[in-house]
């Protein structure tokens, strides 16, 4: 089926600025609040939002096969089960219903008066009721620098990095949506030097600069799903921070993994931008040696060229982007992690979210955690109203941007963004 929605030439009668992530070739999918405290499932072009909901009520989407409440839920778990071909016959016809020279809902003023809202006028909520969440490990700068940094540096990779897309499973409820703060964690750490751990605030809270993404229901438990069909089951993208409290973690993490070091919080961006929006962006991604055994070729263009950066705002004063990177540096692609997933017959549903792992670049200015940028907080970075960082303090504003850009159209992703508040201790 043709993704109609992406024709670059074409322009929506809605008000779209230059720069903006959100032009008609996006289409992306969310959860909103209204000012009149009702939850639709909507998606957005330039500043305004667009309920769904109401759309498919005033049968802006009739001749395509949706349930009659697909749109009127406070998730979108029912809609991406639908799968690819209704993803694109409604991004089609939402691109259809918003371009320039279409009158239907255009000089319609009554309903565009129920459809439309500013974005400011609306709450963006987590958008899929996130079932479970698999953090993956694949760029390869960001294992190099951690594996110097904490093991022997000539030997930086474990044995089993280059054959395999390493993940672990984490915490879902503390997936949270942009502009939603988190708390800095307690838990136990050990002091250098000492022998004893003690128990208290976390001394090294760091973002990690991520990407995610939501899947549709891919298989049924036993089955594997080969690569070349894992894109199909792919519904789309968003940013994330994947929260880290490093002096926790080291104490935590042997003998199996991330814990409490890491599911106080992840912050993702509330659109999803679809599979399909990204389409344009596509590139190869890094040359693999050792060669992936079978299950895990994969030949031509299964990255994405997306531009990423991270900024640190404390509190009262402008933020200072701290790292600039991009996707297209990840060495495992999402297909090949989705396959590997499902290679032991693992169950993945509708809503199962994928963290890409930290993406650092090949540059020092292009890591993506405090811990590589300082270098353990040994080069403090230097803010804009003059005050320095090792790790993030209480106060700070992480803000997460990514977006794709071409000579014909930019798509993307708005912002992940949170404040770090100090530890919630109940009194």
């Amino acid at each position: 089926m043709p993704i109609t929605a992406n024709d670059p030439s074409r322009k929506s009668w809605l008000e779209v600025l230059p720069d903006s992530d959100f032009p008609i070739q996006n289409i992306p999918f969310g959860v909103f609040l209204t000012k009149e405290n009702i939850v639709t499932v909507g998606t957005r072009i330039g500043d305004s939002a667009i309920d769904l909901g109401a759309l498919q009520q005033l049968n802006y989407f009739e001749g395509i096969e949706l349930t009659d409440d697909m749109f009127m839920q406070d998730t979108l778990n029912d809609f991406i089960s639908d799968g690819q071909k209704t993803w694109r016959l409604v991004r089609n016809r939402i691109a259809d219903i918003f371009d320039e020279v279409n009158p239907e809902l255009r000089d319609n003023p009554k309903h565009r008066d129920i459809v439309i809202f500013k974005m400011e006028d609306v709450e963006m909520q987590l958008p899929v009721l996130i079932g479970d969440y698999t953090d993956f490990y694949s760029s390869k700068e960001h294992a190099t620098n951690v594996g110097k940094m904490f093991r022997d540096p000539e030997n930086a990779l474990l044995p089993n990095w280059l054959h395999i897309p390493v993940g672990y499973h984490g915490r879902s409820s503390t997936i949270i949506p942009s502009g939603i703060p988190v708390h800095r964690p307690m838990g136990q750490t050990l002091p250098n030097g000492e022998n004893t751990p003690v128990f208290g605030p976390s001394r090294s809270v760091d973002f990690e600069l991520e990407t995610a993404f939501i899947t549709t229901d891919v298989n049924i438990m036993g089955e594997n799903i080969p690569i070349g069909e894992t894109e199909a089951y792919i519904f789309g993208m968003v940013l994330l921070n994947d929260w880290s409290a490093r002096d926790i973690q080291k104490w935590e993490y042997v003998p199996l993994g991330p814990f409490l070091a890491k599911n106080f919080g992840s912050t993702i961006s509330p659109w999803i931008v679809t599979l399909d929006a990204l389409e344009p962006f596509r590139t190869k991604g890094p040359k693999q040696e050792p060669v992936p055994f079978p299950y895990l070729q994969q030949k031509g263009k299964h990255s994405f060229d997306i531009n990423l950066e991270v900024a640190i705002a404390p509190e009262n004063a402008e933020p200072t982007v701290v790292s600039r990177t991009n996707f297209k540096y990840m060495y495992w692609t999402m297909s090949q992690q989705l396959t590997h997933h499902t290679s032991n017959g693992c169950r993945v549903n509708s809503g199962d979210m994928m963290g890409s792992g930290t993406i650092s670049g090949p540059t020092p200015d292009s890591y993506g955690s405090m811990l590589e940028l300082t270098w353990g907080g040994k080069n403090p970075i230097q803010l804009s109203d003059g005050t320095e960082r090792k790790f993030i303090n209480d106060g700070d504003t992480v803000i997460i941007k990514g977006y794709s850009q071409n000579g014909q159209v930019r798509i993307g992703f708005g912002e992940a963004s949170s404040k770090l508040l100090p530890p919630f201790i109940k009194q």
